[in-house]
């Protein structure tokens, strides 16, 4: 990885052509294309681990956000969560089936261009040890986010990480609210990963992120339940194939049948008739 800048930005709204469909340059730089009427940016996961450390090392504001198909299923349901993707700077595609809708739709898109944190997690975390990045995680229960600190200090010992339940009130002026915001500033992390799940974790960035110190803010849902064990995570392999989601779904059908089943449908399923019917 560069230990400088990403590539020059182009300037942002600038519109380039690829495969014959009009892209436009996000703010960020990066390609930027419409898959099911939503925004997401085309970007391999080593420029996202090149865009992290370039702005978390220079302590600037921005957000890094993910988008799979329950993300664009809630999106349009949830003021919150739409006020969020406005907010982000870079929006990374965390779905094999995403990329594969947006290729027959003529996108120019490949696998190439799923980013997903379990995927470079240990690229990730060699970055933050070597730069000597500050990481702050705010998610999971009480027993993860304890379990996460210890993990992190017996595998990176000279990494800077604390943390902390994310069971609290969230009302922006509430008190167990302002002591979470106040001690994530007293830590002044480079980097903030917030696991609250989808959308709440998503919410909670936008209603609080202007009282954030400047660091680079990233939900990762239940990244930390992978890495002490709470849940298990599918084989890579699957998630290269765009099965990942199957086994998700056989180890907790009850929780997930609805993410997995019904939305998929309702968000491709139109779109699938449409592109029948030319």
């Amino acid at each position: 990885m560069n230990n400088t800048s990403p590539e020059p930005l182009a300037q942002a709204g600038a519109l380039t052509v690829g495969a014959g469909v009009c892209v436009a340059e996000s703010q960020s730089g990066f390609q930027r294309i419409r898959i099911l009427g939503h925004d997401v940016d085309m970007v391999t996961p080593d420029e996202v681990l090149d865009w992290i450390q370039f702005r978390a090392r220079g302590r600037q504001r921005a957000i890094l956000a993910n988008h799979n198909l329950h993300s664009l299923y809630l999106i349009d349901r949830d003021e919150a969560m739409a006020r969020f993707y406005d907010m982000a700077d870079l929006v990374q595609i965390d779905s094999m089936p995403m990329i594969r809708f947006a290729k027959l739709c003529g996108k120019p898109v490949g696998p190439q261009h799923r980013s997903t944190y379990l995927d470079w997690r240990g690229r990730f975390w060699d970055m933050t040890q070597r730069y000597g990045l500050r990481v702050f995680y705010l998610g999971g229960e009480p027993g993860v986010a304890t379990g996460a600190i210890r993990m992190m200090e017996m595998a990176y010992p000279d990494l800077s990480f604390s943390g902390r339940d994310g069971f609290f009130d969230v009302t922006r002026e509430g008190e167990e609210n302002q002591s979470v915001l106040s001690t994530i500033r007293r830590f002044a992390p480079d980097i903030l990963m917030v696991g609250m799940g989808m959308p709440r974790q998503e919410a909670w960035i936008a209603e609080n992120y202007r009282d954030l110190p400047p660091c680079v803010v990233m939900p990762v849902g239940a990244a930390f339940d992978y890495e002490v064990g709470v849940q298990k995570a599918a084989p890579r392999w699957m998630g290269e194939w765009g099965i990942e989601w199957l086994y998700r779904l056989c180890h907790d059908p009850k929780r997930l049948a609805s993410r997995y089943l019904y939305e998929p449908w309702f968000l491709i399923g139109p779109a699938l008739k449409d592109l029948l019917r030319r």
